[in-house]
């Protein structure tokens, strides 16, 4: 590892605190140990990953999945729920999370032409126990899960509104994870008028109303 690299080693890991710290404010029964070990699991996981190259289908994103799985995993997540186009880092990161929690891993596919790869990845991973694919209309499949402890939403469509007001919330404490927010879509205080406790994470996270940067 080189200075450049451990310099932003460094800085991740500053990130992470002040994000966890962050968290632990907005959230009673905080696990750091599952939130560690997640955190640390997905590293390894996705790092296998970009080395293999028959698992392609993995799509580079920025380094939240981290953050994110180990948000899930300290928050003591049962249920997580993803929708998404196909297979990647996050559904990586989710599943490790499941595995600290004894929970589990609903990934929603939009379309079936995915499904048979992302297995193939989700095997390779060696997470094939925590993660269930489901194939179809992703507001329609969102109605059979109530109660969701921890949800991804892919927002890069026109109705991603019906897909966030889909989202059956644990009414104790849930956590919704907005991805690929995009210019006008950017903005989710009008889309939560009709939530109740949800904070929200991307490009900004929003918990009725307020506003971190």
């Amino acid at each position: 590892m080189d200075n450049s690299d451990g310099k932003d080693f460094d800085r991740s890991n500053q990130v992470f605190k002040g994000f966890l710290s962050c968290v632990c404010v907005q959230m009673g029964g905080w696990s750091p140990n599952s939130a560690t070990n997640a955190y640390l699991e997905t590293v390894k996981l996705c790092g296998s990953q970009e080395m293999n190259q028959d698992s392609s289908s993995v799509k580079p994103e920025p380094e939240s999945s981290e953050f994110i799985s180990a948000l899930a995993a300290g928050m003591n997540a049962k249920l997580i729920v993803e929708v998404s186009s196909d297979v990647s880092p996050s559904t990586i990161a989710l599943a490790a999370a499941a595995r600290q929690t004894g929970g589990r891993v609903i990934c929603i596919l939009p379309e079936d032409k995915t499904q048979n790869q992302s297995k193939k990845v989700i095997k390779e991973s060696g997470l094939k126990d925590v993660v269930e694919f489901k194939v179809g209309d992703p507001v329609e499949m969102l109605s059979h899960y109530e109660n969701i402890d921890f949800s991804l939403i892919d927002c890069n469509t026109d109705d991603y509104s019906r897909l966030l007001k889909a989202v059956d919330v644990n009414p104790r404490k849930s956590v919704v994870v907005a991805n690929n927010l995009e210019g006008e879509n950017k903005g989710l205080g009008g889309k939560v008028s009709t939530l109740r406790e949800k904070a929200w994470c991307g490009q900004r996270s929003t918990q009725l109303g307020r506003v971190w940067k």
